[in-house]
Order: structure tokens, then sequence, then C-alpha cells
């Protein structure tokens, strides 16, 4: 089974984001499990970035 994996590096620190610093809370969407409909909707709201803040972060497996 031939696998591919892709990483990114964040350009924030999980632990400031798991505790809300440096980044506005409005661009943090934590979620509890692995919900596909709801995640979608989140991605979908961060890519419609009308503010220009750079789009959000979705945390999954955080409960808020």
């Amino acid at each position: 089974m031939n696998r591919t994996v892709i990483s990114m590096a964040l350009t924030i620190n999980i632990e400031d984001l798991l505790n809300k610093q440096k980044i506005e809370s409005n661009r943090i969407d934590f979620k509890k499990g692995w919900n596909p409909a709801s995640i979608y909707h989140s991605v979908c709201a961060f890519a419609n970035d009308f503010d220009d803040l750079g789009g959000g972060y979705i945390l999954v497996g955080v409960d808020s």
C-alpha cells in the first residue's frame, strides 16, 4: 500500500492556538470529533475571507 504524506509547517505554535493566544478567536474553530459536514462548513467559512484575515484554523479532536 502506497501512502503519500504531506506535511506543512504551521506559522503559529499549536499551544498558542489551543490557548487562543496571538490569533483572534473568530479565526479558530474547535471540533470535538470528525464530522465532515461541520468541518466542510468551517472550511468554506474561512475560505470566504471577506475581511482579509488570512483564513483560520480548524482544530479537530479539541473541545472548546
